[in-house]
């Protein structure tokens, strides 16, 4: 008899951690917004240490897991391979831009007024810009996805990313009228992606040489996963301390955010499912194919979107409702995708 395949502890609980952060976000800003003022001034290049550092921490253990030696097994099955990339750079970005621009410009009209509106956009767009590098893992692991396979892609998109976010960011911010400050664009993918997977790559190679596949997997993996999603934490912690004041004036908002994002996340899945049926995928590979392009890098789109717009910008604001949609909503598409199993 198999045992449950069971999500980590705090994986399992991220959306209520998410959430006890942004209470305690809320209360810091409301409570304690002068010793934030002077956190929120500590920048270099229009760039928050702080953040940055915390943001680091979390985009660096992800890094570690990545093997671009898989890549060598690309072509052994293409297609899965293929449909991912399909729907992670020709259709995700665009449809989220669209989803956004429907809610934020049209149904949200009376709400929201046309300048905050480009900036919820914006914020929608790196989310869409940015497909899943680290939680596909976790979810590849629940529908019994194949892990090699999983391996393969987020190396691949990894890789792409690369060479794809920036134009495609800014070809969509263009669209939507926002001004794209490329310069800090394209410094934050240097710092937020270059740097951290170079240095997973140099230090996956050196500690599996030193200290064997097997110690790098079971022992190091797990305390640095533990270390992304407490920088992860303490980074909403931060980041609704700066916003405490605009989401206390209008709690609403939040909800208002979190409807087209979760709206684009079922579309994607549901895209990729049955495109994956019809080219006869088997479900080890169409699943992780699936969750992929449902979920996000959100760790780089929430740096991003800081870089480009500020802490307090409601372009960050959406980067950060996307994290805590995230988890209850793959964990529903866990649940589509094990019924559906084939």
């Amino acid at each position: 008899m198999t045992s449950k395949k069971q999500i980590g502890f705090f994986e399992k609980y991220l959306t209520f951690w998410v959430a006890l952060c942004i209470g305690a976000g809320i209360i810091i800003g409301n409570f304690a917004g002068g010793s934030v003022a002077v956190l929120s001034k500590m920048e270099v290049s229009s760039v928050n240490i702080p953040v940055a550092i915390l943001v680091w921490l979390m985009i660096y253990p992800m890094m570690l897991q990545v093997d671009f030696t898989s890549i060598k097994n690309v072509g052994k099955r293409p297609k899965g391979l293929i449909l991912t990339l399909i729907v992670n750079w020709l259709i995700k970005p665009f449809t989220m831009a669209f989803f956004a621009w429907i809610f934020f410009t049209k149904i949200y009209a009376a709400f929201i007024n046309p300048e905050l509106a480009g900036e919820y956009i914006a914020g929608a767009i790196l989310l869409g810009a940015a497909p899943c590098t680290a939680m596909v893992f976790v979810w590849s692991y629940l529908t019994d996805g194949d892990p090699n396979y999983t391996l393969v892609q987020v190396s691949v998109n990894d890789l792409i990313i690369l060479v794809a976010f920036v134009p495609i960011v800014g070809l969509l911010l263009g669209i939507t009228n926002v001004e794209v400050p490329y310069d800090t664009l394209v410094s934050s993918v240097l710092v937020f992606v270059v740097v951290p997977l170079l240095a997973g790559f140099i230090t996956h190679k050196v500690l599996i040489r030193r200290k064997g596949e097997d110690w790098f997997k079971n022992t190091l993996l797990p305390k640095f996963k533990l270390v992304s999603i407490l920088a992860l934490l303490l980074t909403l912690v931060l980041l609704f301390a700066f916003q405490g004041n605009t989401i206390t004036e209008n709690p609403l908002i939040i909800l208002l955010v979190a409807v087209p994002l979760i709206i684009q996340t079922y579309f994607i899945f549901f895209i990729t499912w049955f495109a994956g049926r019809k080219l006869k995928l088997p479900h080890a590979v169409c699943s992780p194919s699936a969750m992929i392009g449902a979920s996000n890098f959100f760790e780089l789109a929430v740096a991003v979107a800081i870089a480009l717009f500020g802490l307090e910008s409601p372009a960050a604001l959406v980067t950060v409702v996307g994290v805590l949609v995230e988890v209850p909503v793959m964990l529903s598409l866990v649940v589509l995708a094990n019924k559906w199993k084939y």
